[in-house]
């Protein structure tokens, strides 16, 4: 059994990080995580953080937002950014990257024709996306890097993204942990989600965790925002002065 200590991040690894797992036990793992994220509200945050974008005029008026997710995995997030602009008439261009090989082909089939989305295959730090980033984005995607590799994401993306970024992840919590395990088993979920859901809130973060990773990285206190949003999730925006 994985240990909980809210103290510090866990090092246990999740089965779905290892580099020997089929593709149909990787699309089932996503599709019940898909199903787990839209039960409980795990696209809002994301689509809050670019409904103020759009509020507050940073949307580029003559050409669409571009927006990268990193660790697209199914790529629901994307989607669900998808309709989220399309009802709203704003013109959005979307990129999915994972470095897991069968994140794109996975993403792609469950992705509606029409919806023009592009998934990429690559290591983010080798990533060279076509056209500057105007948004960066990733959604459980975080506790999945130990501190080191944590620490050169957040610099990364703070180069990379024109307007800014946007870190959607867990919350450290004993409730978490015990709820999702319990949960899982009563939804029969993946058995790989069963295992890997309580693993993944040990390995993630309690405030002090990103405010610690944030000073390291050379981004001020009052340049980015860390916030507890419902249920269980710990976030992270960075939106670049006009």
């Amino acid at each position: 059994m994985t240990p909980f200590d809210r103290r510090r991040r866990s090092d246990a690894a999740e089965l779905m990080d290892a580099d020997d797992v089929d593709y149909d036990t990787f699309r089932g793992c996503l599709s019940d995580l898909a199903t787990v994220n839209r039960m409980s509200l795990g696209y809002r945050p994301t689509l809050e953080f670019l409904h103020r974008l759009a509020r507050d005029g940073r949307w580029p008026r003559d050409r669409a937002l571009r927006v990268v997710d990193v660790g697209c995995g199914y790529g629901d997030t994307l989607r669900a950014i998808a309709h989220w602009a399309a009802k709203r008439g704003l013109a959005i261009d979307l990129t999915g990257v994972d470095r897991n090989r069968w994140s794109a082909r996975a993403a792609a089939e469950a992705t509606p024709q029409g919806m023009n989305i592009a998934w990429r295959t690559a290591d983010i730090f080798d990533y060279r996306p076509d056209d500057s980033v105007d948004v960066i984005v990733s959604s459980l995607f975080a506790h999945h890097l130990d501190d080191t590799a944590l620490l050169r994401f957040l610099v990364w993306m703070e180069g990379a993204a024109a307007l800014g970024w946007f870190i959607n992840d867990l919350h450290r919590h004993q409730l978490a942990f015990s709820g999702f395990k319990a949960a899982s088993r009563a939804l029969r979920l993946h058995p790989f989600v069963q295992h890997d859901g309580p693993v993944s809130f040990a390995r993630s973060f309690v405030a002090a965790d990103w405010r610690r990773m944030l000073a390291e990285a050379g981004i001020r206190p009052d340049a980015a925002r860390v916030s507890r949003r419902f249920p269980f999730r710990l976030c992270v925006d960075r939106t670049k002065p006009a």
